[in-house]
This record gives structure tokens, C-alpha cells and sequence, in this order.
């Protein structure tokens, strides 16, 4: 399948538009299972888009950006990887490792270069402060956005338009003479959703939450075990009875997630009671209290 020039386009302004969104809209869009679902649309596939970007989303769950920090640009990394998955019939998995995380990686250069370029415009806007140049202000935050745009937007272009030659003599050969090699990327690839659980964990307070993380893995497993189940029988009786039209569906998650709101409810609501009951013992403390203007 060849990657037409409006694929290329839409997903090219996409790229260059998700980090907009990831610094100040904040619409989501930005997250990498977006990232999967919208390349997914685009290239005709939305099951191998999400599944490549909720395995990028997964991967970079524990990662955050401290200060000026820079991270991997996972949502460059699911497009590219979800359009020459797409393209040239490649395994998920092994488009995760070969493609999207090391574009993800190399990205980092170009954030870098990005926020270097963006100080021109920081320096003009202080200029215009002291002379109360407001409109000038305005222009120049406007025009701040275009060196991010453009180091997401251009490597995307260039790889989707000239890359899909090189892209599709390594994967040749990582099914031909590497398959060893393609092999041990696909299953690299299915295990980074464990990494971002692992960093993630990392800096949780799970010592202190311990309780919950059972909870979670444990109502994981059982829920996953009846859903599966259900599913099975409606199958199976659906096979049998031909009036039969019910649909069964496997959402553990979306129990686990109710679950987790509701615990996430109850601990909100006893936080906010519990300086009240603090407020209330100090007054009973300071009852018979001798003042100063009484002795």
C-alpha cells in the first residue's frame, strides 16, 4: 500500500499541530493514543493505529517533563510508526521498536533545537514589554508557535514523503535475512508498555498505597476473568440460536475504572473532612484556656 500525498498531509499537520496542544490548548490530542486513533483513520486501519499508540501511551505512562526538561516525542514516533505499519504491512509490535521509539528518541534533538529558537521571540516580546507595545506582544507569542509546529511538522513530512524506500528495505530484510532480529523487536516491543508501568510505579507512593495496588491487579484478573467468560457463552450461544443477536463485550477496564473513581470519591471527600475534625479539636483544646487580658 503506497501512502498517498494526502495521507501524508494530514497526518504532517498533525504532527506539526499535537504539540500546540500538548503546551497550551490541552485538548488531548496530544496524548500518543490519540496520536494512533487519528493515524489509524487516516492510513484505513484504526485497530493497528491504537494498538500502536495505547502501547505508546503505555510506554511513556511514568514519563513527565520537570522545568525545562525534554521528553521522547511518542506521538511523532506512534504516527510514523502507525503509517508504515499500515503501508507496508508491518507487525504492530515490531513497528513500535524499530519505528516509534527510536524516532521518539532522535525527536528529543529537535525539541531541543525548538526551544532554542523560541527564545528569539521571548527576547523581542521583552522588548515590546518596556515600550508597552501590546500588539507587538501578541505577534510575537503568536509567531513563538511556529519553531514547535515546525520541529514536528518537517521530520514528519520528510520521513512519511522520502523514508518509505528506506523503511521498506528494513523491513525486507527484518523478515528475510533478520528475522531473529525482527522477532526479538516484536516482542521488545510488546514488553515497553511494562517499562512505563514499571517508571510509573517508580514514583508512585505505592509503599504507602500498597493496599490498592492489590486491590487493582487482583479486580483486574477476576473482572477479566468474568467478562472473558460472558463473552465466551454469548458466543457460543450465539452460534447456536439463530435468533439470538446479543453482543458480549470484554470491558474490565471500564469496572476497574469506575472502581478506582469511586476510591479516588471516597478519598477526596475524607481529606476534605479532615480538617474540619482538626479545626473542631483545636477549639475543644483552647476551651478553658486562661487569656492573658483575664489574669
Amino acid at each position: 500500500m503506497e501512502i498517498h500525498w494526502w495521507q501524508i498531509l494530514l497526518l504532517s499537520l498533525y504532527a506539526g499541530y499535537q504539540i500546540l496542544d500538548e503546551l497550551q490548548i490541552y485538548s488531548s490530542m496530544s496524548a500518543p493514543v490519540f496520536a494512533g486513533l487519528f493515524s489509524g483513520l487516516v492510513m484505513g486501519d484504526i485497530t493497528t493505529g491504537l494498538l500502536i499508540g495505547g502501547s505508546m501511551q503505555l510506554t511513556v505512562l511514568g514519563v513527565g517533563t520537570f522545568g525545562g526538561a525534554s521528553r521522547i516525542d511518542a506521538n511523532s514516533g506512534t504516527v510514523l510508526a502507525t503509517a508504515f505499519s499500515v503501508a507496508l504491512g508491518m507487525d504492530p509490535e515490531q513497528a513500535i521498536a524499530a519505528i516509534a521509539v527510536p524516532v521518539a528518541s532522535l525527536m528529543i534533538q529537535l525539541d531541543i533545537l525548538a526551544r532554542f529558537a523560541n527564545t528569539y521571540f521571548a527576547h523581542r516580546i521583552d522588548t515590546h514589554v518596556e515600550n508597552m507595545n501590546f500588539k507587538a506582544i501578541e505577534r510575537n507569542f503568536l509567531l513563538g508557535a511556529a519553531p514547535w509546529a515546525l520541529s514536528r511538522l518537517v521530520p514528519v513530512f520528510l520521513a512519511l514523503a522520502f523514508g518509505g524506500g528506506l523503511v521498506e528495505n528494513v523491513v525486507s530484510y527484518l523478515n528475510g535475512d533478520l528475522k531473529w532480529l525482527g522477532d526479538g523487536l516484536s516482542v521488545a516491543g510488546a514488553v515497553l508498555p511494562a517499562v512505563g508501568f514499571a517508571i510509573l510505579l517508580r514514583y508512585l507512593p505505592v509503599k504507602k498505597h500498597f493496599p490498592y495496588l492489590i486491590l487493582g491487579f487482583v479486580l483486574t484478573a477476576l473482572l477479566t476473568t468474568v467478562f472473558s467468560n460472558i463473552q465466551l457463552l454469548g458466543s457460543s450461544v450465539a452460534s447456536v440460536v439463530k435468533d439470538f443477536s446479543g453482543t458480549f463485550n470484554a470491558l474490565p477496564m471500564l469496572a476497574i475504572a469506575l472502581i478506582g473513581f469511586a476510591f479516588a470519591a471516597i478519598s477526596y471527600k475524607n481529606g476534605q473532612a479532615r480538617p474540619a475534625t482538626n479545626t473542631a479539636q483545636n477549639e475543644q483544646h483552647s476551651e478553658g484556656e486562661i487569656e492573658d487580658d483575664e489574669i
